[in-house]
Parts: structure tokens; sequence; C-alpha cells
């Protein structure tokens, strides 16, 4: 059934601190390659900040979300041994939300098509 406002969200989280991961910085990007998005094809959506229960609930900062390819960079933090993560996805339906959660632990990391 299709959403009335769909958009790309996270949710990053401490596994092991097992607790949220407020406070990370996680930039977007519509690589949809057209000449209007900007000289590189490349268009930056506003992006956000981990609340304090480590979510953002819309990347694109209420831009509709159209099929293409994404592209999410975390920014981790300077001292760790991921300091930053950089992952794309393919939006192929642009009628439903996409959700891409982020674990994190000292020396390891894992993503997955969330819901």
């Amino acid at each position: 059934m299709p959403q009335a406002h769909p958009t790309i969200s996270t949710h990053v989280l401490d596994t092991a601190g097992g607790h949220p991961a407020p406070g990370i910085r996680v930039r977007c990007w519509h690589l949809d390659g057209s000449a209007a998005a900007g000289p590189d094809g490349v268009t930056e959506t506003p992006g956000s900040v981990t609340d304090e229960d480590g979510r953002i609930a819309d990347l694109l900062g209420g831009q509709a979300l159209t099929p293409g390819r994404y592209r999410l960079a975390f920014d981790l933090g300077r001292g760790r041994f991921f300091e930053a993560v950089t992952v794309d996805i393919l939006v192929e339906d642009a009628t439903r939300s996409h959700h891409v959660p982020l674990l994190l632990a000292p020396y390891g990391l894992t993503t997955y098509r969330g819901s």
C-alpha cells in the first residue's frame, strides 16, 4: 500500500554499549545522474543528526522520494576504528519508505534493509 510521504530513515545503535547512538551526522545524496541535479548528476539532500534515540526519521528533509540510487554517509567520529561509513542503496519503489539501520561495534558494523 502506498504511503502518504515515503522517505529514507535510519537508526544507529551502539551494540557494544547496548544503547542508541545520538549525535551521528548522516548525509544523503540522490545519485540520479540528471543534468538538473548539478554538474556531476548528484543532488545532496538535507541529511541530519541522530536524535537521542539514535534515529533520523527523514533523511530527505521533506523532499519527495523518487526512484534511483542514494548514498548515505555516516560520520561516526574521530578516534574510532571506523570513523565513517558510506552505504549506497537502490530505491525502486518510491511509494514506500526505506529504513537503513546501522549497528556499530568497536571493530565491526552492520547495516541492513529495515522495515
